[in-house]
């Protein structure tokens, strides 16, 4: 595939996951509101760190087959079907071991409140969580992205968003707990039912222990390196349960929340980035590759810088749309933000390093992570020792958060350059001014009083984007940067099976 195909395929894939991003911001904006109007920060809070759990057991039930299922079905000599079948009873096996031990040991989902009512069964829903991502994975080997848009932006926020409010008329106490396995296990329908389309049923197929095996041992790195990245951004959450009441984790769960919706854009590209690396990997073309992450990590962070602006600035009126209570995580909302444009450059060269350098990519990951639990921590009881309000302290694990994924990036990139003898770095220069012109619009209308509040959400907001997109379309973008918004038709497919053709 040449260099304009792969940014072609690249585009096409990001079009199509960015429109599904938006679905999932439209749909998660009423969680939010629901969660934090109608059952409060302690609620959320409780339900934050049991959430935190089960996504981590089910991210390791998958065994790094999210991102080792392509490199697999590429190189497989048997039916597709029976690989990803392969995949998904070993799954199956690893969900069940999950379940068992949060269900003997629910202490590890609610560490800060007593175990009542429906808390055992929220761990029952991890094999929901890992076949769905599996088969969403299958599906992206096929360049079926659409799959993953209805599954995960349409299907999932509005199911629980839907659930949330009509069991906060039977049940406050369980109803968050519940709306999580609706809106999962529905998931897992709209992915099995498009999976199945697509790959069948897996006749004349039986287990193979032995490749089974083999494959758990061989994807071990990139298991740890998913849960490593993933903990990166959720471990905060839990030493905050540690450390602090229920409330305050849920008013840090809320500006998590706001903040993690920049980091899907990442996401919107991995379904197209991993087989077209995978195949430029199979080439051996390293320029190649360090092109495609240059690229897909240009557009990833000028987005990502949008949002973060956008978040940050009227940060109290966005806070505040949530529930008044949450204003006061405004501070850790902004820090979370800034993580996430600091992370951009490291997350697109994890998915080059995955596959050229995985145990080293999984030592700066592990690293990084072991750096930033430390500080955390640090700057926790520094804050109490200084005499500095819960408030404060709260935002001390996002400060964490933010310097060290600022520090992962900058390893991740520098190892990827010397791998591939390419430069990876997407930065430019109009991304800075863009930003800074962002700043004094945005200013402009914080400054107003406080009974134009309003104006900040509904003139602000558009005035800030629209001054940064002006700025990077005029100066920053490249004809490659405006293949993103331009249809073209499809010039490479996957086959059913087997390799790549054009």
């Amino acid at each position: 595939m040449t260099p304009t195909k792969d940014i072609d395929a690249l585009a096409k894939g990001g079009r199509t996951n960015i429109a599904g991003f938006a679905l999932r911001l439209l749909a998660r904006i009423p969680f939010l509101f629901i969660a934090g109007r109608f059952y409060g920060p302690d609620l959320v809070g409780r339900f934050a760190i049991a959430v935190v759990v089960v996504e981590l057991a089910a991210l390791l039930a998958t065994l790094g087959m999210k991102r080792g299922l392509a490199q697999a079905l590429a190189r497989a000599d048997r039916p597709h079907a029976h690989v990803v079948w392969d995949a998904l009873a070993l799954a199956l096996v690893a969900s069940l071991i999950a379940s068992a031990v949060l269900w003997m040991f629910p202490q590890l989902l609610y560490p800060n409140s007593p175990i009542t009512g429906l808390d055992h069964w929220l761990a029952l829903i991890v094999v929901a969580i890992a076949w769905s991502d599996l088969s969403l994975a299958a599906l992206a080997y096929r360049l079926n992205v659409k799959a993953a848009v209805t599954a995960r932006a349409v299907v999932e926020p509005w199911t629980i968003s839907i659930a949330a409010y009509v069991f906060s008329f039977f049940t406050i106490r369980d109803g968050l707990v519940l709306s999580y396995v609706a809106s999962m296990t529905a998931a897992l329908i709209a992915s099995m039912v498009p999976f199945l389309r697509s790959y069948g049923l897996p006749r004349g197929w039986s287990p193979r222990l032995r490749e089974l095996a083999r494959l758990a041992r061989v994807n071990a790195p990139l298991a740890g390196a998913d849960a490593l990245e993933w903990g990166s951004r959720n471990v905060d959450r839990f030493i905050l349960g540690l450390l602090f009441a229920p409330s305050v984790v849920g008013i840090y769960y809320m500006a998590q929340q706001v903040a993690s919706l920049p980091q899907k854009l990442k996401t919107s590209f991995d379904p197209v980035l991993g087989p077209v690396i995978t195949r430029a990997l199979a080439d051996d073309d390293r320029p190649a590759i360090a092109s495609q992450v240059r690229q897909v990590a240009f557009w990833i962070i000028a987005a990502q810088l949008l949002l973060a602006l956008m978040g940050s600035i009227p940060g109290e009126a966005v806070m505040g749309v949530v529930g008044p209570q949450f204003v006061i995580g405004t501070a850790p909302l902004v820090f979370l933000l800034m993580g996430e444009v600091f992370a951009s450059t490291g997350a697109v060269c994890e998915s080059a390093l995955v596959y050229v350098a995985r145990h080293r990519n999984l030592m700066i990951s592990a690293t990084m992570l072991g750096f930033q639990i430390a500080l955390s921590f640090g700057l926790v009881f520094a804050m109490r020792a200084l005499g500095w309000s819960p408030t404060w302290q709260a935002a001390g694990p996002a400060v964490a958060l933010a310097l060290s994924l600022a520090l992962t990036s900058l390893a991740k990139a520098m190892l990827l350059r010397r791998l591939l003898g390419a430069p990876v770095s997407p930065l430019r220069w109009p991304l800075i001014w863009a930003a800074l012109a962002a700043v004094v619009v945005g200013g402009a209308f914080t400054a107003l009083p406080h009974r134009f509040e309003w104006a900040e959400l509904l003139i602000g907001e558009p005035a800030i984007a629209a001054t940064y997109c002006w700025i990077l379309w005029r100066w920053a973008f490249r004809p490659a940067d405006r293949a993103l918004f331009t249809k073209k038709p499809d010039r490479a497919t996957l086959p059913q099976d087997g390799a790549a053709t054009l």
